[in-house]
């Protein structure tokens, strides 16, 4: 699938367009050929993407109205919805008993529930014209570590929303690809830790009693992934090829390490994973005052 060269492009929908793997793909996509409505949250935002072939537009996918605008602007401008990339998404990692429902509910709002809401509105459009879905999930939608549950668990579900949704457009002439990001470095992995560390600060005495070495040390893990994670950009690209391939593949993992997790997650037993996961996390702890002491 290539853009249109007629006078009217074809368009793609990028959510989440604001910053990182969204900003970059909304100008890959544009560098394309395509006219890409770019979901953003802010009129700052807006004002730092606007550019050859990107129209940002005000998008908070958890609003009604503002997915039903996407809708009517996608249908009338002139141009085929060649694809929607549900990319718009917030990273909280914190212990299962210690985060509140609220929360909880908050992230499947935003990875999940609003995913669904934009592509049920532009699915019209996208059969119109045999477009196409492109989620991006994460690795976390096929390994979920400790402290990741509420992250990897709308991942989860964003994977077997998008299986469902393949087979069940397929006969009709839209394909839903999903992408599987690994460490990108992006704004969005430095609002998580930030977020990770307001609520490990804010436990209680006893949660912080049993959990708060281990999400020190999954932030420590988290910093050095992200920090060698692979540019916003080579993901744009991966993401871009999802969109144009002309038989694209199911699924396309981002980076080395989302490759080699998903593969170890397929072949590997569970316990052997965990023994795997638990021994990539030990260096990342810290010395208790007793093992420092020792060690000196």
């Amino acid at each position: 699938m290539t853009a249109s060269h007629e006078m009217s492009p074809d368009q793609v929908v990028v959510t989440g367009a604001s910053t990182g793997i969204g900003a970059a793909t909304a100008r890959e996509l544009a560098c394309r050929g395509f006219h890409v409505l770019a979901g953003v949250r802010r009129a700052q935002d807006a004002d730092a993407l606007r550019g050859p072939g990107v129209e940002p537009v005000i998008l908070d996918i958890t609003e009604p109205a503002h997915v039903a605008e996407l809708a009517d602007r996608a249908g009338s401008r002139p141009g085929a919805l060649r694809a929607v990339v549900n990319n718009a998404g917030i990273s909280i990692n914190a212990p299962v008993e210690a985060l509140a429902l609220d929360e909880w509910r908050r992230l499947y709002e935003v990875n999940l529930f609003g995913h669904v809401a934009v592509t049920q509105a532009l699915l019209p459009e996208l059969l119109r014209h045999s477009g196409r879905v492109v989620n991006v999930s994460s690795v976390g939608g096929k390994v979920a570590m400790a402290t990741y549950g509420p992250y990897a668990g709308t991942k989860f579900a964003l994977e077997a929303v998008s299986d469902a949704l393949r087979r069940e457009l397929a006969p009709l002439g839209v394909r839903v690809v999903v992408v599987e990001p690994g460490g990108v470095r992006t704004e969005m992995g430095e609002r998580g830790m930030a977020t990770t560390r307001e609520l490990a600060a804010a436990m209680s005495p006893e949660h912080r009693e049993r959990y708060g070495r281990l999400v020190q040390a999954i932030v420590s893990q988290t910093a050095a992934g992200t920090s060698g994670g692979v540019p916003a950009a080579e993901a744009a690209r991966v993401i871009a090829k999802a969109v144009t391939a002309e038989k694209p593949r199911t699924r396309y993992p981002i980076g080395r390490d989302a490759a080699l997790i998903t593969r170890l997650a397929r072949i590997l037993p569970d316990r052997a994973l965990d023994r795997l996961i638990a021994a990539a996390l030990r260096p990342h702890y810290r010395k208790s005052t007793t093992e420092a002491g020792a060690s000196g």
